[in-house]
Formats: structure tokens, C-alpha cells, sequence
């Protein structure tokens, strides 16, 4: 029993050495890392920023805006009176506080050639019933519509900031236009650029 034994015991060595002669051990050098063939620059170059526009397109001037009660109107409607366009939306908070101060101003111009609209970038057809209670809520008195994705585009000239607003001449000629809120500041800026259109 013991011989037996320790015959299985040599044949099970032979079997393992047989296939570990010849087999070199060697550590294994990883290949070296290579550089990308088009290495990305350190410091990537700026965006493209739009051209500031300073007058009002025709197709922007001559386009038919929908407002929320569904009439239309043209910008080119207007034409003589400067025009304030508010870019807003509901979901907006700034929006909410920018309102009154806006209101307010638009009050004391009641009887001067200047014609208020704030146009909310929303889908009409999402977001109605939304917009619709904001109005309610904040006694928005501008003319109200619709911007579609392409007049909003145009008037945000590249901004992507919402609340945004631009004073328009008479003759179409874009003398303010800036992005966001500014509390207790928003009115008076208004009313300034207002003022200089007016001149």
C-alpha cells in the first residue's frame, strides 16, 4: 500500500515537470503609452459669440405672433412707437420678481408711443394652462404671445438667459438689450432706456 503510494506520487511529479521544463520566467514590460495622434490644446479656443444685432429684421419685424387669447399681431404693427420686448417664461422665478417692477413702468408710459409685449418662450401647447395662471397671478399688462423657437432665437441674439429684455426705437433700431434681473434695479433701467429711446 505504501509502495503504491509512493508510486502515484513520482508519476504525479513527472506529469507536472514535463510541462514546466523549458518555460523561462520573465517580468513583462508594458509597451510604452503613445501619444494621441491629434492631441487635444491645453487651454481650448472660446465659442464663436453672435454678432450683436442693432436693428430689428423684417422677418422678425413682419412675423405673425400669436398672443394668449390666440389673435396675432406684427411687431411691424407698431411702427413709429418704441417697443419694449420681454422675454419671460412661468417657470421662470426672476420673471415672477422682474413683473411688478416692469408693471410699474409700464403705467407711467400709458400715454406715450411706447408699446410694452413680453413674449414667453413656452410651447403653447404643454404649457397654456400654466402660463395662463402666471399671467393671472402676476397682472402681467404687457400685449402677451408666443415666441417659437426661431423668433425667440433671434431676439435672445445668442443669449441663453431668460428673463431678457430689449427697448426698440421707432425705426427698428435695437438701443438696449440685456439678460436676467436685478432687484430694484430691473424698473429703472427700463425706464431709462425708455427715456432714451424716446429722445
Amino acid at each position: 500500500m505504501k509502495s503504491l503510494l509512493l508510486i502515484f506520487l513520482a508519476f504525479a511529479g513527472v506529469i507536472y515537470a514535463v510541462p514546466q521544463s523549458g518555460r523561462r520566467t520573465a517580468t513583462r514590460t508594458p509597451a510604452p503609452i503613445q501619444p494621441p495622434l491629434h492631441p487635444e490644446p491645453a487651454i481650448k479656443p472660446p465659442m464663436p459669440t453672435a454678432a450683436v444685432m442693432t436693428f430689428l429684421p423684417d422677418r422678425v419685424r413682419d412675423r405673425r405672433i400669436r398672443t394668449l387669447d390666440d389673435k396675432t399681431f406684427r411687431l411691424a404693427d407698431f411702427q413709429g412707437k418704441v417697443l419694449v420686448i420681454n422675454l419671460w417664461a412661468s417657470w421662470c422665478g426672476p420673471c415672477r420678481k422682474e413683473i411688478p417692477e416692469y408693471e410699474s413702468v409700464r403705467r407711467d408710459y400709458l400715454s406715450r408711443e411706447v408699446k410694452f409685449i413680453g413674449l414667453t418662450v413656452e410651447d403653447p401647447a404643454a404649457s397654456s394652462s400654466r402660463v395662463n395662471k402666471f399671467v393671472r397671478e402676476t397682472n402681467f399688462g404687457f400685449l402677451l404671445g408666443w415666441a417659437d423657437e426661431e423668433l425667440a432665437d433671434t431676439l435672445a441674439n445668442g443669449k441663453r438667459e431668460i428673463p431678457q429684455t430689449l427697448v426698440i426705437a421707432g425705426d427698428g433700431t435695437i438701443l438696449s438689450h440685456w439678460a436676467g434681473y436685478a432687484r430694484g434695479q430691473s424698473g429703472n433701467r427700463l425706464r431709462q432706456a425708455i427715456e432714451n429711446a424716446l429722445k
